[in-house]
């Protein structure tokens, strides 16, 4: 059976070693495979929940879809566009916002963290973005999204509000529901200061993240550079409580060479460290560098990247409005 995916990624700019092993590295193997259809999309309606500067955006835009080629995604087999160049989006979020309530949304962990403790200054938009998301996913019948443990209540959300719409309108199917595809062997990848906090591009030290756009020695500088403690590598996985950077750089190894984390403490364990960072500097200088220098090639090739952003919106755009008419014709417009 052939499956729908259907997956994006905001356009913040930096993309790093976390999106790309928590996500794209995972896009690549299903465009790849025969038996899906993808489409992944830069959600830029998502992004502007919080204050973007306009110039700056459109050029991280831009710099999602030159990541998305040089990580592997080819455009001629799946469907790579920006969400705002496709008004059903918008439309099918408003009528979905209809369909949920109040009390789901309250449920949603992501918000109460990204708000903080001042959630009255927070934006609508981030309020309300889950609903966004599931009219992203439900407009192109997706079966099956991508998700990472911080996004699974996202797409229980979007779950709950296709089977509501069916059965309020009582159009069985109509609305496809679709199923999580979690990576199986991912360690989540943390930040190289400390590890127990998520690597992210908000963090003020550049040397707390591996970005993709990186160059072959700043990778080696930031892997030197990243915290580690005074133990030995263990023998065991049970070894490593406690020890969060230990972890962590064991398993981005891991992940880096496509196997689970006790191959890494297998092959390095009751070795030092600086013999782990040199071959764990090797193996993401290989797969990393490239990279950056592809993307640093498309970027500099801005109508190429807008023709493929026009022709996968245009694609998208035929496959969405077909199903936001069916949807407006179901509740009475």
């Amino acid at each position: 059976m052939i499956k729908k995916i259907f997956s994006g990624v905001q356009p913040t700019g930096n993309l790093h070693l976390g999106n790309y092993l928590g996500a794209i590295k995972n896009f690549v193997k299903l465009n790849n495979n025969k038996d899906n259809e993808c489409i992944f999309c830069v959600v830029d309606l998502h992004a502007i929940t919080t204050k973007q500067d306009p110039k700056e955006l459109k050029r991280n835009i831009r710099e999602t879809a030159a990541t998305f080629i040089a990580c592997g995604i080819d455009p001629k087999k799946s469907i790579i566009f920006n969400q705002s160049m496709v008004p059903a989006h918008a439309e099918g979020a408003w009528i979905f916002s209809c369909v949920s309530r109040i009390g789901w949304l309250n449920r949603m962990t992501q918000f109460k963290e990204k708000a903080g403790k001042d959630k009255e200054k927070a934006s609508v938009g981030l309020y309300s973005y889950p609903v966004l998301m599931a009219a992203d996913i439900l407009l192109y019948d997706a079966t099956h999204v991508p998700v990472g443990e911080d996004q699974k209540q996202h797409l229980e959300l979007c779950r709950d509000i296709a089977q509501k719409f069916n059965n309020e309108f009582i159009k069985d199917n109509f609305l496809r529901i679709p199923e999580p595809l979690i990576q199986k062997e991912f360690s989540r990848i943390m930040s190289l200061k400390d590890g127990k906090k998520k690597m992210s591009k908000s963090d003020p030290s550049d040397l707390s993240r591996i970005n993709l756009s990186d160059d072959k020695d700043q990778i080696l500088n930031k892997i030197k550079k990243a915290k580690t403690d005074t133990l030995p590598i263990p023998n065991s996985h049970q070894d490593l409580k406690n020890r969060p950077e230990a972890e962590n750089l064991l398993g981005i190894y891991a992940s880096l060479i496509d196997k689970d984390l006790n191959y890494s403490i297998d092959e390095f364990k009751n070795k030092n460290f600086s013999e782990f960072k040199d071959k764990l500097s090797e193996v993401a200088i290989e797969k990393i560098a490239p990279i950056s220098k592809e993307i640093k090639k498309l970027l500099n090739d801005e109508k190429y990247l807008d023709e493929i952003l026009k022709d996968g919106s245009n694609k998208a755009q035929e496959i969405s409005s077909k199903k936001i008419k069916e949807i407006k014709e179901i509740i009475g417009f």
